[in-house]
């Protein structure tokens, strides 16, 4: 069994070709810049109208890199789908100046810019530029996505969806979709679109990158000799952490990473073990929310991944770094491995 495993983050896109007849350490690994950060150097680099197509894909630098590009007096037209990189409301979007394309005209001389997430074709040039063979059975992808309710703003929908699963102790891996993403994630189904344009014919296993992490942290070599723990991911953004016991998650708070400290994750991380953790206090500090179901029995090491992990080191709790397969940086892609093996025997 061949799979390719891509999670895509704000600052890099982690991607592992597995292949369960090899060692996990010898699977072929890549670490790029994520597709956003490319893209917008993209668009700094050229001097003309541009004309964007494709798909919803995580915006980060595109917003910025557009609004530089309009104000030296460039033209930016995108089409509706894609234009909701920008806001889910396409309203908004022109109130930035940019216009979204009319199906009747043409755009000749603009420079064309196709968004998404995921490119298999450029992989597969580069893992095929070294001679290796580019060819697998199944395809998951990690993408984070706060969902979109027209009546809510993202940060509550997204936890209240987060709420809607977990109420009762479930895997981490429970959190993986495959052929049954809500319409509500339309980056999710903007992935699964781009995969079916690029000839894709298998159903990809597509989950949020916070618990794929979550899933993918579980496999470190500390963290499975372990019973309860807590497991936290502190990205560029977000910073997400889960209790974990019995292999099912207890309780979850989500945070905005420039929020905290090593203090208050020392203070809400423990909250979050025993159980005295509220929704409230984590969302009036802005975040997006807390949800307990119930205490771990005993905090026995809090597991830590992500890019802003140092973070932690300011805490006086007992943490480690995740490890899964040898490998920091693949944290994201083992736990879709693992969520893709779990669903697949379920």
């Amino acid at each position: 069994m061949k799979i390719v495993a891509i999670d895509v983050g704000t600052g890099t896109q982690d991607i592992l070709i597995y292949d369960d007849e090899k060692e996990l350490e010898n699977s072929i690994k890549l670490v790029l810049p994520s597709p956003h950060l490319y893209i917008a150097q993209k668009i700094r680099e050229i001097e003309n109208d541009i004309y964007f197509e494709g798909e919803i894909m995580g915006g980060g630098k595109l917003k910025n890199a557009i609004l530089e590009h309009m104000e030296k007096g460039y033209e930016v037209v995108m089409e509706p789908n894609c234009a909701k990189t920008i806001r889910d409301n396409l309203e908004q979007v022109k109130s930035y100046g940019i216009k979204i394309a009319n199906p009747n005209e043409e755009y000749k001389g603009y420079t064309k810019i196709s968004l998404g997430d995921i490119n298999i074709k450029k992989l597969a040039k580069v893992v095929i530029e070294y001679d290796l063979d580019f060819d697998f059975d199944n395809i998951a992808i990690a993408v984070q996505d706060h969902g979109f309710n027209e009546n809510m703003g993202d940060r509550d929908f997204r936890f209240e969806k987060i709420r809607e699963k977990l109420n009762k102790p479930i895997k981490p891996e429970e959190f993986g979709f495959i052929g049954n993403v809500p319409n509500y994630y339309s980056r999710m189904k903007s992935v699964e679109k781009r995969l079916e344009d690029e000839g894709i014919d298998v159903k990809p296993l597509i989950m949020d990158t916070k618990f794929a992490s979550i899933a993918g942290m579980q496999y470190d070599e500390i963290a499975k000799g372990l019973n309860s723990y807590v497991v936290i991911d502190i990205g560029n953004g977000h910073t997400t952490a889960a209790s974990i016991e019995d292999g099912k998650i207890q309780g979850l708070f989500e945070h905005h990473t420039s929020n905290l400290d090593g203090k208050s994750l020392d203070t809400y991380i423990t909250k979050l073990a025993n159980g005295t953790i509220t929704n409230k206090e984590i969302y009036e500090d802005h975040g997006h929310g807390a949800h307990v179901l119930n205490p771990l029995s005993k905090l026995e090491k809090v597991i830590v991944t992500g890019p802003k992990r140092h973070l932690i080191e300011d805490s006086g709790l007992d943490w480690h770094h995740a490890c899964p397969g040898g490998d920091v940086m693949m944290t994201g892609t083992i736990g879709l491995i693992k969520t893709h093996e779990y669903l697949k025997s379920g």
